[in-house]
């Protein structure tokens, strides 16, 4: 009896041609503080990273999340979801934004993945409540920024999309670790030890070399499957 081979349905040919484009825009002119990828067999799947801007709570922390793209994108809008803990917006919960499925009538189709970013990072930076939303002071955001490292190399998709930031994070907890033993040690009138650089959010050269390398990665990707 022969076997039927059950197949992916791919994403409608508009949906596809428009997501790469809007791929190549954002590796052309990058969002600041966020990388962002489509998943190899799933071009309607996005994931992202968002790294906690400069003086804001959220400064040290990484924030992995994803964006759920329907059939008729770019005419209707997409999910959009946070996994890492982040005490600003539920985890593993669709927001209701003005650039979500949340909301269609307002939702313009010359929009792209930059603007859904771009708009995402603006309104976690803000107070105003939302379904999806949550109110946390910034001492318990701090915390979560601290966490959201370990949290997110614990997690296979970030790890499988983001692999050289999933190294830089493994580097940074490790520094951390040898940085409090030497705190906890002895004085020993040794010099003063200097703040650990290994990683920063915000960090321009870090953030530019993954998301090169996971352009090239994606775009080879798709050349195989053409």
């Amino acid at each position: 009896m022969a076997t039927k081979t059950v197949r992916k349905r791919a994403a409608p040919t508009t949906a596809s041609q428009r997501l790469k484009q809007d791929y190549m825009r954002l590796m052309k002119d990058p969002v600041p503080y966020i990388i962002a990828a489509p998943k190899m067999d799933n071009i309607l799947e996005w994931h992202y990273v968002v790294a906690g801007p400069e003086n804001s709570p959220y400064q040290g922390g990484y924030y992995h999340g994803k964006l759920v793209f329907p059939q008729q994108y770019p005419f209707k809008p997409p999910s959009i979801l946070m996994m890492t803990p982040n005490g600003r917006f539920k985890c593993n919960t669709r927001l209701c934004l003005s650039i979500s499925d949340f909301h269609p009538d307002t939702w313009n189709p010359a929009w792209s993945v930059s603007t859904i970013l771009t708009g995402l990072l603006s309104f976690m930076l803000e107070d105003q409540p939302t379904l999806g939303s949550v109110t946390t002071t910034k001492e318990v955001k701090r915390t979560y920024a601290i966490q959201s490292l370990s949290f997110n190399l614990g997690n296979q998709t970030f790890c499988e999309l983001f692999p050289e930031l999933a190294q830089e994070l493994r580097e940074e907890l490790v520094a951390r670790a040898q940085d409090s033993e030497r705190m906890m040690a002895p004085a020993t009138g040794e010099p003063g030890l200097k703040t650990p650089t290994t990683l920063t959010a915000g960090n321009g050269s870090i953030m530019n070399h993954v998301v090169l390398l996971g352009a090239l990665a994606v775009l080879h990707t798709w050349h195989i499957q053409s």
